[in-house]
C-alpha cells in the first residue's frame, strides 16, 4: 500500500501533524470511488436524493478517515485493507448517507474498516425505499398501555393502542420498542421487539459486545428503536423492486451491526490470502473524463479543508 504524507494544516494558528493518505496509482482510494459513482449515476444506476451531494460526502469522509483510529491508536488508513476501505466509501455514497450529519460513522474491526449507520441513518436510508412514505420508531415503557393485534387476513401486526405517560419515560425500565412504516397507498407494515429480543440482537455486534458501546448505554432508547427499525426495514429490502445496489449496501451495512469480531478476524483473514500480491479491484473501468479529484470536487480549484472530530450519532 502506498501512501503519501499531506502538507500541514493550520487549524486555529496552529499548525497540525500531516495526515496520511491511501494511494493507488496516482489517486486516493475516495477519488476512484468518487469516479466509480459518477460512473454508475451516469449509466442510470444510482440515483441520489435531492439535495445529496455524493462528492461532498466522500470529501467528508476523507477527512474524518484521516483521524479515525482503532483500539491501539494507529491510523484506520495505515492499518485498514484498501478493499475495506474502498467498499465503506462506496457503501456509504450507495445509500446517500452523510457523516457530516452524523448518518454514519467508520470504526475499525480486525484491520478492517466498517461503516456503521446511526439512527438517523437508518430511518434516511430506510425513506429512500420507494413506496415508504415514513418511519419512525418508539419504545415502550413499564406502566405504558400497549395492545396490538395481528390481521387474520394480511398477517400484518396492528397497534390498537399505545398510551404513555411522561412519568414512565425511563431507559433502564424499557420492555419493549416498535417500529412503524407508513407506506403509500397501503397499510402501514409494524414490527415489534421486547427488549430481551433487542439485548439478544445487541449481543451479536461487535460493537456492543467488545465493550458494552457507549451508545447503547448511554442512549438505550435510540439503539433499541433502531435495532427494531432494522428489523422491520429487512423485509422490504429483499422484496423491494428499487436497485439492487441500493439494497446490497444497506443489507451489508445492517450486517455490519451483527457480525462477531471472531468472524471479523476469519473474514479479514480470507481476504487478506485471496488479495495477497495483488493490486486493488479496478474501480474506475470507465474512460478518464469521469476522474474526478477528491481536492477538486467543489470545481476547479482546490479548497483547503480543517479537519474535522466526529464521534458516531446513535
Amino acid at each position: 500500500m502506498k501512501t503519501e504524507q499531506l502538507k500541514p494544516v493550520k487549524t486555529n494558528g496552529k499548525s497540525e501533524e500531516p495526515k496520511t493518505a491511501v494511494i493507488i496509482g496516482d489517486k486516493t482510494i475516495a477519488d476512484s470511488v468518487l469516479s466509480r459513482v459518477a460512473s454508475l449515476e451516469k449509466s442510470g444506476g444510482l440515483n441520489f436524493p435531492a439535495n445529496y451531494s455524493y462528492a461532498n460526502a466522500l470529501k467528508s469522509a476523507w477527512l474524518i478517515l484521516q483521524n479515525t483510529i482503532d483500539r491501539e491508536k494507529r491510523p484506520a488508513l495505515s492499518v485498514c485493507t484498501k478493499e475495506s476501505i474502498a467498499n465503506s466509501l462506496l457503501d456509504m455514497v450507495i445509500q446517500g448517507l452523510s457523516p457530516v450529519k452524523k448518518q454514519c460513522y467508520f470504526v475499525v474491526y480486525a484491520k478492517q474498516l466498517t461503516l456503521m449507520r446511526s439512527y438517523f441513518g437508518t430511518i434516511a436510508v430506510t425513506k429512500r425505499i420507494e413506496g415508504i412514505a415514513d418511519v419512525f420508531g418508539n419504545c415502550i415503557y413499564e406502566g405504558d398501555t400497549f395492545k396490538y393485534r395481528i390481521n387474520q387476513t394480511s398477517g400484518l401486526k396492528e397497534i390498537i393502542e399505545h398510551t404513555q405517560e411522561i412519568q414512565n419515560i425511563n431507559s433502564a425500565k424499557i420492555i419493549a420498542a416498535y417500529a412503524i412504516i407508513h407506506r403509500d397507498e397501503k397499510p402501514s407494515f409494524i414490527e415489534i421487539m421486547t427488549i430481551d429480543q433487542i439485548r439478544k440482537a445487541w449481543n451479536q455486534g461487535v460493537a456492543y459486545s467488545s465493550g458494552k458501546s457507549t451508545a447503547h448505554n448511554n442512549f438505550t432508547d435510540e439503539m433499541a428503536k433502531k435495532t427494531v427499525i432494522n428489523r422491520a426495514c429487512k423485509t422490504f429490502l429483499n422484496t423491494s423492486d428499487d436497485s439492487d445496489i441500493l439494497i446490497e449496501a444497506i443489507n451489508r451495512t445492517t450486517e455490519n451491526e451483527y457480525t462477531s469480531e471472531a468472524e471479523y478476524e476469519e473474514e479479514v483473514q480470507t481476504e487478506i490470502d485471496q488479495n495477497a500480491n495483488k493490486e486493488l479491484i479496478d474501480m474506475n473501468p470507465e474512460p478518464e473524463d469521469a476522474i474526478e479529484s477528491i481536492e477538486t470536487m467543489n470545481g476547479n480549484n482546490k479548497t483547503k479543508l480543517e479537519p474535522k472530530l466526529n464521534g458516531p450519532g446513535f
